[in-house]
């Protein structure tokens, strides 16, 4: 097929500007690459700070990383998949990869087959908190994820106490259950009291309402009797100065490892006013000393080879 066809895409072309449709040259895949029609794709809270705020973005440029779709080509080395499939994945690195557009073309790495019983709207909700989830536990928790899972395993911190501040959002719902599968015995998260008795289903031991003023005291006094620090494992899934990095500063201690979602928010956006980041979570509050925060950069997940090999791709 010739490489002179186009499709329609989305591009910002300014902070805050309307997205323009173009057009885009319909890229064959080669190697082990595959073209994929996209059927649906999905919003992610980075899509958000780069049309709303501008961030790491240089216009124009197409957007979006999750998408779902149907495999139209495959590249002469694709092993995975053949057209037809239907495929979801979480693609971003190049513009010909991106998922706000009718065709992507990437290495077929960067996607995974629709489970049986899942529409494509539904999968295609999973793939950049799924993967956010694993990274954020291995990369940044340093947390063991043996693949596949060996008979009988146990991992060796299963009996710590985990903090998930923001377990309800999508990578929060994720991150619970991930820790169940694999063992984890005490996992404590923050959310709506709404929200909890469908936290506690995915596998959370005990829930906490972060708009309690006395939430932080709760967290704490939950763990009173289990020696420093209470909580040597947090993740903060939503990333804000005020609203999750305050409360966490205070709970977590010396030896205390904090996993926290970029951009850390400075300011919330208003119709007037852009919002601020900051992409330094160790800086964006004050911290006991012995805490180790580290900022969650899942875009880069594919630096680990057992999660480029294994996290997407069906083999």
């Amino acid at each position: 097929m010739s490489d002179q066809r186009t499709h329609e895409g989305l591009v910002l072309v300014g902070t805050r500007a309307p997205y323009e449709v173009r057009k885009f040259p319909t890229i064959s895949p080669k190697e082990d690459e595959i073209m994929v029609n996209i059927k649906w794709t999905a919003s992610t809270p980075l899509d958000l700070h780069q049309a709303d705020g501008g961030l790491l973005v240089e216009h124009p440029m197409r957007t979006g990383s999750t998408g779902a779709g149907i495999v139209a080509e495959v590249g002469d080395n694709a092993k995975h998949f053949q057209v037809g499939d239907r495929v979801f994945g979480f693609a971003h690195q190049n513009p010909e990869w991106k998922t706000h557009q009718e065709y992507a073309t990437a290495p077929e790495w960067v996607f995974g087959k629709v489970p049986e019983g899942f529409s494509l709207e539904e999968a295609v909700t999973l793939p950049e908190n799924f993967v956010t989830a694993f990274n954020t536990l291995a990369t940044d928790l340093g947390l063991p994820t043996p693949w596949p899972k060996p008979a009988g395993y146990q991992p060796p911190r299963a009996n710590e106490r985990i903090l998930v501040w923001g377990a309800a959002s999508s990578v929060g719902q994720l991150i619970i259950q991930v820790l169940k599968y694999y063992g984890y015995n005490h996992i404590i998260g923050t959310a709506s009291s709404n929200h909890h008795a469908y936290l506690k289903n995915l596998g959370a031991s005990e829930l906490y309402d972060y708009r309690n003023p006395s939430v932080v005291d709760d967290v704490l006094g939950s763990a009173k009797g289990n020696g420093a620090p209470a909580f040597p494992l947090i993740v903060d899934c939503i990333g804000s100065q005020q609203k999750t990095l305050a409360p966490i500063s205070r709970i977590a201690q010396s030896g205390s490892i904090v996993a926290v979602m970029l951009p850390v928010i400075l300011k919330h956006s208003s119709t007037k006013s852009v919002p601020e980041y900051s992409m330094d979570a160790k800086s964006s509050v004050t911290w006991v000393t012995g805490v180790n925060v580290s900022g969650v950069r899942t875009h880069f997940y594919w630096k680990n080879e057992m999660f480029r090999e294994k996290l997407q791709v069906s083999r």
